[in-house]
Parts: structure tokens; C-alpha cells; sequence
């Protein structure tokens, strides 16, 4: 893709930067999920605390649009690690969801974004479950997920965003059993979790 290609965020590039683990996460097993109430892409409102069984939560910075370059363009965007790959990752997770479903886990996906862009992307993107919105940062602030952060314009104005960096959570009912930090490669990170989860039930 060359410099002045419309982004398209169903590309991957193949020099992405790796990212580091910086330990962010580490405090992150053996702890108990936010009792707050998050809208879900299919209109519910997801409680964490009540989880029941085995649930994936893939979190991811922001997906992107087609045509619609991400903050400080795809150069800048591209360059940060673990930044790209939101939309791959989601359509993996997508493809892989059958598999999920025989071993009765439930998977959600969750970003800082609203609800209204999400369910767009839900939609593009045929995703067969819901997304969360952590639009309040609250389950990013009660757990201490890892952040960036990034200008974003937005109606002609720019504004400093914080995104979560790209992190998975298995939980076992409302406990953190395994953190997945750093993830990479994204477009292939469906295949780790049910791995992991296969060797781990």
C-alpha cells in the first residue's frame, strides 16, 4: 500500500513494529471483574462481576474505517506498536467463533469507543458477537489496563484520546485466569487464546 492510498484497515502490514511486554498486565491474574454495567453492541448491558463459565474479552485500541485514515495518519499509526490490526483480530475472532462456541465460551470484544461506532463495525464487519464499550474507562481504570494516547480530530476539533493497548482476558466466571500481553500477531491471535484454552480447561 503505498503513501497515498486510502487506508484500508483490513490490511496488515508486514514490518509492523513488535511490541514489548512492559509488565503492564502483570498484576492482572486472580483478579476479580468490575461489577459496572457496559452497553453492548446487540443493545444489552454486559455486567462483568456476573460472568458465568468461560469468557474471552479481546481488547483492542479502536477499529478503523474504510477510506477514514487512523489518528496522525497510517505512518504514524502503523509505527506504534500493537497499534494496527484492530479489524483483523476481530475478523478472526469472527472466523474462529464456531470453535469458540463448541467449548461454550463467550467472547467479547471491548474498546474506549461508543457504542454508535462500534455497532457499525459489528455490522461491516458481520461479527457474530457483541462489542463493549469502556467509553467511561471504567473497566480500563478498575483493572489498570494499559493505555496510550493519541489526538484523534473529531468534528473539526482534535482531542487527545486514551486507547487500551491490545490485550485478551480469559476469565473463568468473574475471575482473570490468563492475560494475553503483548499481542502479536493480531490477525492470528484467536488461534492462541483457543490453544491455551484447550491445554488449560
Amino acid at each position: 500500500m503505498s503513501a497515498t492510498s486510502k487506508h484500508d484497515p483490513n490490511f496488515l502490514p508486514h514490518d509492523l513494529p513488535k511490541p514489548k511486554d512492559d509488565g503492564a498486565c502483570n498484576h492482572l491474574i486472580g483478579l476479580t471483574l468490575p461489577n459496572i454495567k457496559l452497553l453492548a453492541t446487540n443493545g444489552m448491558i454486559i455486567n462483568p462481576s456476573q460472568f458465568t463459565g468461560t469468557t474471552v474479552i479481546y481488547c483492542y485500541p479502536r477499529t478503523g474505517r474504510p477510506g477514514q485514515d487512523p489518528p496522525g495518519g497510517n505512518k504514524f499509526w502503523d509505527s506504534i506498536p500493537g497499534a494496527r490490526g484492530c479489524t483483523p483480530e476481530s475478523c478472526h475472532f469472527r472466523d474462529s467463533y464456531a470453535e469458540y462456541t463448541a467449548l461454550n465460551i463467550t467472547v467479547f470484544g471491548l474498546s474506549t469507543q461508543d457504542t454508535e461506532y462500534q455497532q457499525e463495525a459489528a455490522t461491516r464487519l458481520h461479527l457474530p458477537f457483541s462489542l463493549l464499550s469502556d467509553v467511561h474507562y471504567e473497566f480500563t481504570e478498575k483493572l489498570n489496563l494499559p493505555t496510550f494516547e493519541v489526538d484523534i480530530e473529531e468534528n473539526g476539533q482534535i482531542n487527545s484520546t486514551r486507547l487500551i493497548k491490545r490485550l485478551t482476558l480469559i476469565c473463568v466466571d468473574n475471575k482473570i485466569k490468563h492475560v494475553f500481553y503483548p499481542v502479536f500477531p493480531p490477525d492470528t491471535h484467536a488461534d492462541e487464546v483457543l490453544k491455551w484454552i484447550k491445554e488449560n480447561a
